[in-house]
């Protein structure tokens, strides 16, 4: 895992030495350990690899300072965090075999073993034993179809001497970032947003659309844009040509809604789709391993981190899928804990624990450490955030980097694949009622009342709100919107619905399911990992996002999902065995919460009303602070649950406060 940086003077123009070298020092914690430099002239194709101030001691390349001259209009930088082969082959920016490809990359190919076997076999020879290297030559075979062939998470940018080319790409789910900016004069790319403010110098404008999203819908990475007006994202499963001074992005991945899996009904066929699933699950997990480095697990005690801690526990130490000095003798898992039980897990991380015997590590965030962090995790995130328990995370991250940790495998993505959110349950009612398949339905309906003591005008309800015409929940979603928010913003971007604009023509169930993955959940928690990870120099790795698993889990017929008031059927089914029970048939979900409520009513009530009331706020453009002072009364009062609305103002405040009003 690592830090990327790149620009392109398209008229010629000199790269700008000390601008190109603040940039790749800003995002410094991506990759401690290296950094390295590639300088091109692109008319002449004139290259120098050189180091930098920090570059690894035992890398034999000039210094930077040492070979720069005006004729460079291309540049590339890249930090290390060194993951496999630590050797100084690794150094990046890398080329192939005869120079005419140089690369810089973010990630991990997960199948690059069995990658370069094919590749050797079409005579391809390498050198290191690097993914870095697999990228390189697969790129030079097959093209642009490379993508598909890579089973990983990346963003890399692939410079093609030959074709003067700039070759980006983003992996399928957009576990890692690419941020870009483009003027038809300069592109500048980067794995973190701050990269590209410092060298582009362009105004940091916010962008009052995503601002909007944000405030009334609660979405973050939904689109392309950021909430910076000029800098935009590569999106997820989509790759980037820039060639002759012209910008061409294109997808090269999706889920097909018409790729149905149907082994009929009935134990056998419910035998087939387990196995099925539990041959990927673990296949994922196996590679996931890969790792030269220390590596541990995250562990909330829900069903899905449970269940990658007891997988990978049989593989580490049964099938020895990884080298017994990267582990030691025990797994070594990471918890987020709580002293108040409403939002303490132990009891169920123990379970897990007893059955694998794995190492506990449990952190326990505080409300002053939440004051005395935030400028370091706001400058991270670098965008606003949805809620307090990024926190949680944040703290988790730090304590595995304490422990030496340098890989871990998380649980994301397991929710919107196997459907374990509440609200899907009123997609797949409403696809039962579409379908007509109303016995179905009523079974459905009768394990849900009794499971979760609900009342059959809330079942009928929610039944009916998800197979609605558009426009009536337009409405509905008006009467729920943000409050707070200026009359001009909300008048300016009320007819704006961006949780609707998707390419997916399946279900009701499954186009809920694909929004998730694609739009409205998911990319905003990978946003939050992937910071919250490189922060701490650690490496976060998601083995429910194995491409594979993820076809093989949109294809699956609805009740494997969702049946008898159960989420996540299949993996509950596939997890026999391994689990402990109780947390296999789990129906409460936490995961790493705060108790933020509290926090912002007690412990930080002193300086919430500080932000409040400050000179910033009263000024900020997008809220009313007169009448946020008036909600948050009504809110300490408990006459007005706000929910994350507070959080949502804060954060907006904070972000503005540290990028666009006084940015350093």
């Amino acid at each position: 895992m690592c830090g990327i940086f790149g620009v392109w003077n398209l008229h010629k123009q000199p790269v700008d030495l000390g601008a190109l070298i603040n940039s790749l020092n800003s995002i410094r914690h991506r990759g401690p350990d290296d950094e390295g430099y590639l300088l091109i002239n692109s008319s002449s194709n004139e290259v120098a690899s050189c180091l930098g101030p920090q570059s690894a001691a035992h890398v034999r390349l000039p210094r930077i300072e040492n070979v720069f001259n005006p004729q460079f209009d291309l540049a590339f930088g890249f930090r290390r965090l060194s993951i496999l082969d630590l050797s100084p082959a690794g150094h990046q920016p890398m080329s192939n075999a005869d120079g005419s490809l140089w690369i810089v990359f973010n990630g991990e190919i997960y199948n690059y073993i069995e990658l370069r076997d094919e590749l050797q076999a079409l005579g391809y020879v390498f050198r290191t034993q690097t993914d870095t290297e697999v990228i390189l030559n697969a790129y030079d075979a097959w093209g642009e179809g490379c993508l598909d062939r890579f089973n990983g998470m990346w963003g890399f940018a692939l410079f093609d001497k030959r074709n003067k080319r700039l070759f980006c790409a983003r992996d399928r789910f957009g576990i890692k970032p690419f941020y870009f900016f483009f003027d038809r004069e300069r592109f500048v790319f980067a794995s973190e947003i701050k990269a590209v403010l410092q060298y582009s110098n362009i105004e940091r404008k916010p962008n009052d659309a995503i601002v909007y999203d944000y405030l009334n819908y609660g979405l973050l990475d939904h689109t392309a844009e950021t909430f910076f007006t000029d800098i935009h994202q590569l999106p997820a499963a989509h790759f980037l040509m820039l060639e002759d001074s012209n910008l061409h992005i294109k997808r090269y991945w999706n889920i097909n809604p018409d790729d149905k899996l149907d082994f009929g009904s009935g134990a056998q066929a419910d035998a087939k789709y387990i196995h099925q699933f539990y041959d990927l699950f673990e296949d994922s997990i196996r590679l996931h391993l890969r790792s030269d480095v220390a590596i541990g697990s995250c562990l909330s005690g829900g069903v899905d981190s449970s269940s990658i801690v007891c997988l990978a526990n049989k593989l580490l130490f049964s099938d020895h899928s990884v080298p017994t000095d990267l582990i030691g003798g025990k797994q070594k898992t990471f918890s987020s804990c709580f002293e108040d039980l409403r939002f303490d897990e132990r009891e169920h991380i123990e379970k897990v624990l007893s059955v694998t015997s794995a190492e506990r590590n449990y952190t326990f965030p505080k409300p002053q450490n939440l004051l005395s962090d935030l400028p370091d995790l706001v400058w991270h995130q670098e965008e606003p955030f949805g809620s307090t328990s990024i926190y949680a995370q944040w703290c988790v991250m730090k304590i595995a980097s304490q422990r030496g940790v340098r890989v871990l495998l998380d649980g994301q993505g397991g929710d919107e694949l196997l459907a374990g959110y509440h609200p899907y349950f009123d997609s797949y009612w409403g696809t039962l009622l579409s379908q007509g398949r109303f016995q179905d339905l009523q079974k459905e309906w009768s394990a849900y009342k009794n499971m979760y003591q609900v009342s059959p005008a809330y079942l009928i309800q929610h039944t009916l709100f998800s197979i609605a015409p558009t426009f009536f929940q337009r409405q509905v979603r008006a009467r729920r919107g943000a409050v707070g928010l200026q009359a001009d913003l909300v008048s300016r971007f009320r007819s704006r619905y961006p949780d609707e604009q998707i390419e997916y023509s399946g279900n009701p169930f499954s186009k809920r399911l694909y929004q998730a993955l694609t739009r409205s959940s998911l990319p905003g928690l990978l946003h939050y990992e992937d910071r919250n990870s490189m922060a701490h120099s650690i490496e976060a790795r998601v083995p429910f996002l194995d491409y594979r698993l993820v076809e093989f889990a949109f294809s699956l017929p609805a009740n494997q999902k969702i049946n008898n008031g159960y989420t996540k059927t299949i993996l509950r089914d596939s997890m026999k065995g391994i689990l402990p029970e109780a947390i296999r048939t789990r129906t409460d979900k936490m995961g790493f919460v705060t108790p933020e409520k509290i926090w912002l009513s007690l412990d930080l009530k002193g300086w919430t009303d500080d932000v409040f009331n400050s000179a910033a706020f009263r000024s900020n453009p997008y809220l009313n602070a007169s009448e946020i002072r008036l909600l948050l009364e009504e809110h300490r009062a408990q006459k007005r649950d706000l929910g994350f609305m507070i959080w949502r103002w804060l954060s907006l405040q904070l972000w503005l406060d540290r990028f666009v009003n006084s940015p350093s």
